[in-house]
């Protein structure tokens, strides 16, 4: 798979003698037209692919269909195909390291536009998750003025404001 970019959050300027904790992510791209199916959370006020860790000894694809269906109640998932990988370095919080290294492994796939239920987790109920499909460049241009407006902007909206303009470029 490829590799898109390396995110280094500003607060590590060096990973010499960091212990570091290594997180596996997914994440689906589902495009209809200009449309594409994101989640749209009222805590950080962003716009997100839909997507997330991975389970331990998970399978890529199996973890992306997973995920895909618990937040957005994806139907017929198919046409399954890579799209690249996303890592980033980010401050940890938890005792047992001092830096996350996600690996966001990224998938095209098509889906029935139709959505069924969904299967929230209590935090993503919490944050206001909701699954919509919404036109690319709307998207961009909401996540772009939460960057440059939103105290309380998730460290994820610089992720997910790259791939959408980098899908846009190379999928419209």
């Amino acid at each position: 798979m490829r590799h898109i970019k390396t995110l280094t959050h500003p607060d590590i300027d060096h990973l010499d003698d960091k212990k570091i904790i290594k997180r596996n992510a997914t994440r689906a791209v589902a495009i209809d037209g200009e449309n594409i199916l994101l989640l749209y959370t009222e805590r950080y006020h962003d716009y997100s692919l839909p997507g997330g860790g991975l389970d331990e000894g998970e399978d890529l694809i199996a973890g992306m269909v997973r995920e895909l269906q618990e937040e957005t109640g994806a139907q017929n998932v198919h046409q399954i195909k890579p799209y690249g990988l996303f890592e980033e370095f980010r401050p940890w919080y938890k005792g047992d390291a001092d830096v996350m290294h996600m690996i966001s492994y990224c998938y095209t796939c098509k889906i029935d536009r139709e959505l069924g239920d969904t299967d929230y987790e209590d935090y993503e109920v919490k944050n206001g998750m909701k699954a919509l499909w919404v036109n690319i460049h709307d998207a961009i241009a909401h996540n772009e003025k939460t960057i440059a407006e939103s105290p309380k902007k998730g460290m994820s909206i610089e992720r997910e404001t790259y791939l959408l303009h980098l899908i846009a470029k190379e999928m419209l």
